[in-house]
């Protein structure tokens, strides 16, 4: 799942992933992204931090407080590159952070990674 609000973005991400055999699914906000989650549970999230409605640290403290969804691995998507945000991400259980612009190639590698990792 895609939970990110630039078009851009969305759009070469999901061919990307899509490309590599992925089914994706793409939330443009926060609210929406934890009902999606919580309705159909995705094998990884990529998430944005800033998002309309409520903010990506939002959408994982509603995933890992949740026990059908709390192992799910994150990945967030951010353009904020302070210490102080990427730690508030660990702390709540992000699995990894991608700081933007970044490669979608690189992307899709650190994905499959993830999704490696949590199948084992």
């Amino acid at each position: 799942m895609i939970a990110e609000d630039e078009e851009t973005i969305v759009e070469s991400l999901s061919f990307l992933m899509e490309k590599e055999g992925y089914d994706v699914r793409v939330a443009t906000d926060g609210q929406s992204a934890i009902a999606m989650i919580a309705r159909d549970v995705p094998d990884m999230v990529l998430l944005d931090v800033m998002m309309p409605g409520c903010d990506g640290f939002e959408v994982v403290r509603a995933v890992r407080n949740d026990t059908n969804t709390r192992l799910i691995p994150i990945m967030m998507l951010t353009a904020k590159t302070r210490e102080v945000d990427r730690r508030k991400g660990l702390e709540l259980g992000v699995d990894d952070f991608v700081t933007k612009p970044f490669s979608t190639r690189d992307v899709v590698s650190r994905v499959r990674a993830l999704l490696e990792r949590a199948a084992q």
